[in-house]
């Protein structure tokens, strides 16, 4: 059964629909555009998160080959890499960077101070220090907050509606993602007032995810939330075989998780984050400033869950949760 339901919380102030002068562009520019992520990029539209990107530069008017050179580069769920590849765009001249994260983000603004770089879904742009404020980025950064941090209560919320007698949760953490512990600390003093013991649950890599289950096993935990980062997104279809091995509830933060078979995921779209960069993009390659373009914030985001997951865990769906979902996958 699909129950599709938007749930809007905020209006992102944003000048991106506002006209701007026209600027005279050389006849056969090519632009530059480097792309640095933290995950593997799969280089076709289908790719989940970076796909809608390419989809959206074509759409207003760039194509590859013609007037528009994409300089990839993935640090393969090793952010150690991030500012030598940060670099990379740097020495090459690109015209604009995209920052897929808080971390390759944290990297280009090391890199650079000059070249314009839209960041396409950090958690808390001021509070990592990006930006000035939202509304006045300053500098030469801007792009789009995911508010990642914001929705940590409610993901906690909702995985209460749907285990309501858990005790124990643990939480899965990439310590080397600096947007983690704020979101983090904003789980464990909900839960505290909720009677809930955390449970943190480190992992850095692939074994460590596997090290990571087995512990909260031995602890007892009766369920997880995933914090949302690159290397756990490339590992989803690991997470969601262990937490079907582990038999624990699983709350994530985007919708890949649930369709690779995790219980259920809240927050902002990803591939609609990504896609909504190329805004900023095209505004910047117009002659727009970085610092005249406010951080768009989110207005939308997204409640999936996994039916064929809740009913192999012994779970009825609340109707809550039922009314408010984008999508119940069955």
């Amino acid at each position: 059964m699909n129950i599709r339901r938007k749930i809007i919380v905020a209006l992102g102030a944003s000048v991106l629909t506002a006209p701007l002068p026209c600027f005279a562009q050389p006849q056969g520019k090519v632009w530059r555009v480097g792309f640095l992520s933290t995950r593997h990029v799969d280089f076709v539209d289908t790719d989940s998160y970076y796909g809608p990107f390419r989809q959206g530069m074509r759409e207003l008017g760039y194509v590859e080959g013609k007037n528009l050179m994409i300089e990839w580069r993935s640090a393969e769920g090793n952010e150690e890499r991030l500012p030598g590849l940060a670099s990379e765009l740097v020495n090459l001249k690109v015209d604009v960077i995209v920052a897929t994260n808080t971390s390759a983000a944290s990297a280009a603004q090391k890199a650079t101070t000059t070249l314009p770089i839209v960041m396409g879904n950090i958690s808390d742009p001021v509070g990592s220090g990006f930006v000035r404020s939202l509304a006045r980025p300053a500098g030469n950064m801007t792009g789009l907050s995911s508010m990642s941090t914001n929705v940590s209560p409610k993901q906690l919320e909702m995985l209460l509606t749907m285990v309501p007698k858990l005790s124990r949760l643990a939480v899965l953490v990439n310590p080397t993602n600096i947007s983690s512990l704020p979101r983090l600390e904003i789980i464990q003093a909900e839960a505290q007032k909720r009677g809930v013991k955390i449970l943190r649950m480190d992992a850095r890599t692939p074994q460590e995810i596997d090290d990571a289950f087995s512990s909260m096993s031995k602890q007892r935990a009766g369920a997880i939330i995933v914090l949302l980062n690159s290397l756990f997104n490339q590992q989803k279809n690991q997470i969601a075989e262990l937490t079907t091995k582990h038999r624990l509830p699983c709350m994530a933060g985007d919708r890949i998780y649930p369709e690779a078979g995790v219980l259920m995921s809240y927050g902002t779209s990803m591939a609609g984050q990504f896609r909504r960069a190329t805004f900023y993009v095209d505004k910047i390659l117009k002659g727009a400033k970085p610092a005249d373009l406010p951080i768009e914030q989110p207005t939308i985001f997204e409640l999936i869950i996994n039916g064929k997951t809740a009913k192999a865990l012994g779970l009825k769906i609340p109707q809550s949760l039922l009314i408010t979902a984008e999508m119940v996958i069955e």
